[in-house]
C-alpha cells in the first residue's frame, strides 16, 4: 500500500526518516528536472533539491490540503528555493534570444552556422504545430514550467497537457526529419 504524500509529509514533521526517504524517492527526479530547466546547471539543481528536502526535515512547514495538491505545493517550494539560489549566486536566467546571442559570441563560425540552421528548422517546425500544442511546448521547454503547473495555469486537465506535449513532440520529430531531408535534397 502506497502512502499518500500528505501522510508522509506529516510524518516528516515528526522526524520520521523512512517518510523522508519515501518522499525523496518519489519526487527527487521530478524536482531535479524542474530545477535543471530553471538553472541549466546539474550541480546547482542537485544542490537546490537537497536544500528543499533538508528544509522539509529541519523546519516546520505549512501545507494545507484544502488549497491544492501536495505535489504542486512542493514544486512551488522548489521553485522559490531555485529562485533564491539563483539570486544568491547572481546567476541570470536569460531569455532565449539573449542566451542565443551569448552562445553565438563564444562559438566558432561553423558552430554558429549549424546552430542557426537548427534554430531556424525548429522555428519552422514549431509553426506547424496547433496553437494549443505550440503554447504548451513553449511553457514546458522554454519557460521551464512543469506539466502540472501548465495544467493549473491553462485550466486544463493534466492528461490533456501530457497528451499535447507527447503529440507535439511526435509532430516536431516528424517535421524536423522532413525539413532535414528536404535540406539534404537541395544540397545534392
Amino acid at each position: 500500500m502506497q502512502l499518500h504524500d500528505t501522510e508522509l509529509f506529516k510524518r516528516i514533521q515528526t522526524h520520521d526518516e523512512e517518510a523522508l526517504e519515501l518522499l525523496y524517492d518519489r519526487y527527487e527526479k521530478l524536482l531535479f528536472s524542474f530545477c535543471y530547466r530553471m538553472t541549466n546547471n546539474s550541480f546547482l539543481a542537485e544542490e537546490i533539491v537537497q536544500d528543499v528536502f533538508t528544509k522539509l526535515w529541519t523546519k516546520q512547514r505549512n501545507f494545507d490540503e484544502t488549497k491544492g495538491k501536495f505535489s504542486s505545493w512542493l514544486l512551488t517550494v522548489t521553485r522559490n528555493a531555485a529562485l533564491d539560489k539563483l539570486r544568491k549566486k547572481s546567476l541570470t536566467t536569460y531569455e532565449l534570444d539573449e542566451r542565443d546571442a551569448l552562445h553565438e559570441a563564444s562559438s566558432s563560425v561553423e558552430t554558429q552556422v549549424e546552430w542557426k540552421e537548427e534554430n531556424e528548422q525548429l522555428q519552422t517546425a514549431m509553426k506547424t504545430l496547433s496553437e494549443e500544442q505550440r503554447g504548451i511546448i513553449e511553457l514546458f521547454y522554454f519557460k521551464g514550467m512543469s506539466q502540472t503547473s501548465i495544467a493549473e495555469t491553462c485550466g486544463i486537465p493534466l492528461g490533456t497537457v501530457k497528451g499535447r506535449v507527447r503529440l507535439a513532440l511526435k509532430h516536431l520529430r516528424t517535421e524536423l526529419s522532413s525539413i532535414k531531408e528536404r535540406g539534404m535534397q537541395h544540397e545534392q
